[in-house]
């Protein structure tokens, strides 16, 4: 399953940054936020989309406040998840910590 993870965290970074390379080259190399979230929240499928992650997103952020406070992860780890979740997103984050405490049954 470890093998699994260490995919599933370069997928979280190659696959939204892909798409953040692809918005920025159809926008002739220029960022926009406010287009950015224009075109984020166009129709009711994304804004779907859009909630789900925000919703997972900050329920993981709250799981891991949570485990830095009952000591679950030491402060180096909740800074490493903390980075990967606002720096590349829950897409990094999640499977970068499954594969942090991923362990064994046999």
């Amino acid at each position: 399953m470890k093998k699994v993870f260490a995919i599933l965290c370069i997928a979280g970074i190659t696959y939204p940054y892909y798409y953040i390379f692809k918005f920025i080259e159809t926008n002739n190399w220029e960022w926009s936020t406010s287009l950015f979230f224009e075109q984020i929240n166009q129709n009711y499928a994304m804004s779907i989309l859009n909630a789900d992650l925000t919703i997972a997103a900050t329920s993981f952020l709250i799981f891991l406040f949570y485990s830095l406070r009952v000591k679950a992860i030491s402060k180096n780890q909740f800074i490493k998840y903390l980075v990967s979740l606002c720096m590349v997103g829950f897409s990094l984050a999640l499977p970068l910590y499954l594969y942090d405490n991923y362990e064994k049954n046999n």
